[in-house]
C-alpha cells in the first residue's frame, strides 16, 4: 500500500512521520516502539482485527486513538498513532510503499 512519509522540522529535529495518502478517521497506522508496525483500516471488513477495530470505534462511538490506547494499557504494549508535532514545519513528503499487517487479533480479544 502507498503511504506518505513525511519529515517536519520542529524544535527538537526533525521527526519523520509515515501517514495515509488521505487522512480518514478509520484508517490509522499504528506505531510499536516509534516504528510503523500496523495498518487498521476499519472499513476493510476482510480482515478479522479491522472487524473488531470496526466494533471497537464504529459500533460503540470511541475514537481510535483512545481505543489504540486502551489495547496498549490492556496488553502490555507501546502502541501508538503519531500525528504532526504540534509546533513544525512540513519540509518535505515522500510516496512509499510498505506493506503493513493488521493489529494481532489476540490484541483485540
Amino acid at each position: 500500500m502507498t503511504f506518505k512519509l513525511t519529515t517536519y522540522k520542529t524544535l527538537k529535529g526533525k521527526k519523520e512521520i509515515l501517514e495515509t495518502k488521505q487522512q480518514k478517521n478509520t484508517q490509522a497506522i499504528v506505531y510499536q516502539n516509534d516504528e510503523p508496525s500496523f495498518w487498521v483500516d476499519c472499513f476493510d471488513l476482510q480482515t478479522e482485527s479491522n472487524v473488531q477495530m470496526n466494533y471497537l470505534v464504529l459500533c460503540q462511538k470511541r475514537s481510535m486513538k483512545e481505543v489504540i490506547k486502551e489495547i496498549a494499557k490492556k496488553n502490555n504494549v507501546n502502541i501508538t498513532i503519531q500525528e504532526a508535532p504540534l509546533f513544525s514545519v512540513k519540509a518535505d513528503s515522500v510516496d512509499t510503499d510498505i506493506q503493513l499487517p493488521p493489529l494481532p487479533l489476540e490484541w483485540l480479544n
